[in-house]
């Protein structure tokens, strides 16, 4: 194999690597994942019935409360 046509296909590569990471990052963004996708669900229903189905078992798992008894005071004679 010629060391050109090596070196072509190489650089033709790099090119390729190169386009397809910049397909993915889709630009330069510095922000944490976090904050790219902050607000993403606003809104959706979706996204509002599985957070209130998970408070519910959240809920469900928490120890239930005793009712308190009312303490007999003693006779003050």
């Amino acid at each position: 194999m010629a060391t050109s046509s090596v070196e072509q296909r190489l650089k033709a590569l790099e090119d390729e690597v190169a386009a397809l990471k910049q397909k993915v990052n889709g630009g330069k963004d510095d922000r944490p994942w976090w904050q790219q996708i902050w607000g993403a669900f606003h809104g959706d229903p979706a996204f509002l019935e599985a957070m209130k189905l998970g408070r519910e078992y959240r809920e469900s798992l928490r120890p239930k409360s005793k009712p308190k008894r009312k303490r007999k005071h003693a006779d003050p004679r």
